[in-house]
């Protein structure tokens, strides 16, 4: 998506920073949503009112790495500069993952759990996190680390999920999925993990919810978790035991949200 992004800064009239540029001299309050790990000004929506952090030669080095066709006049295009300097914009992000964390993690606190927050900016395979959760809660019940029950861990950011099979599902019901392996029979542990968007992957669910049962209910339907996981078919998995979240649109985008909750 960087690298697309490099381009299609270049083939608009109005992203990378020409937006504020074309509006000059006049002032342009900035009020951003961010769908970017990190909140980097200049690719949220292509940075039309931020400075461009990329050159020309990283633009014309994408082309060539793909050997894109282009148009003579596309080529022209990517050789004008984009806008490195602008003094008439102020910015506010108005909402991102970190705030969307804030306020789980607010609202935890205030339901009696002792809270972590371990990373905004996840951005590893969706299994890996699930997995890597279920380790936390494991540790959580063996030693009461990294804090003690009762106790939220919560955890921000966008994963991947890199298709083998031929299932239904996304990112967040296969983090849900992979950690109810690894907290299986562990007691008072749930795992909640949703888009902010409301659609997880091509699907109409938010993402999952799971506890130290939900394998053995798989199990007991005649459903195994691990084949499940191989055919990228969280979705029908959770569904088949009751584990999808289903929140509909939510007209907004800030990444994801996973949580466990441990009493």
């Amino acid at each position: 998506i960087v690298e697309i992004n490099m381009i299609r800064k270049r083939l608009s009239s109005v992203k990378g920073g020409r937006f504020a540029q074309l509006a000059a001299p006049a002032r342009v309050l900035s009020v951003v949503l961010s769908d970017v790990l990190g909140d980097r000004l200049d690719s949220i929506a292509s940075g039309p009112a931020h400075p461009d952090g990329s050159t020309v030669d990283e633009a014309l080095r994408i082309v060539d790495k793909y050997g894109l066709k282009l148009r003579p006049g596309l080529v022209e295009a990517l050789k004008v500069e984009t806008p490195k300097e602008l003094d008439n914009v102020s910015t506010v992000i108005a909402g991102s993952v970190t705030s969307l964390c804030s306020a789980a993690e607010k609202t935890a606190s205030e339901l009696g759990y002792k809270t972590l927050l371990l990373s905004t900016t996840i951005s590893c395979e969706a299994r890996e996190a699930g997995a890597f959760m279920a380790s936390i809660a494991r540790e959580i019940r063996a030693s009461g680390r990294p804090v003690a029950p009762p106790c939220a861990v919560l955890l921000g950011g966008e994963t991947i999920v890199r298709l083998k099979g031929k299932g239904k599902g996304g990112r967040n019901q296969e983090i849900a999925l992979a950690a109810a392996m690894g907290i299986k029979g562990l007691k008072d542990v749930a795992l909640l993990s949703i888009g902010s968007d409301g659609t997880d992957g091509p699907t109409d669910a938010a993402g999952g919810l799971v506890d130290g049962q939900t394998a053995e209910n798989l199990k007991g339907l005649g459903m195994d978790p691990e084949d499940i996981l191989a055919e990228n078919d969280s979705y029908n998995g959770l569904n088949a035991c009751g584990g999808l979240v289903i929140t509909g649109p939510t007209g907004t985008n800030v990444n994801d949200l996973t949580l466990l909750l441990c009493r």
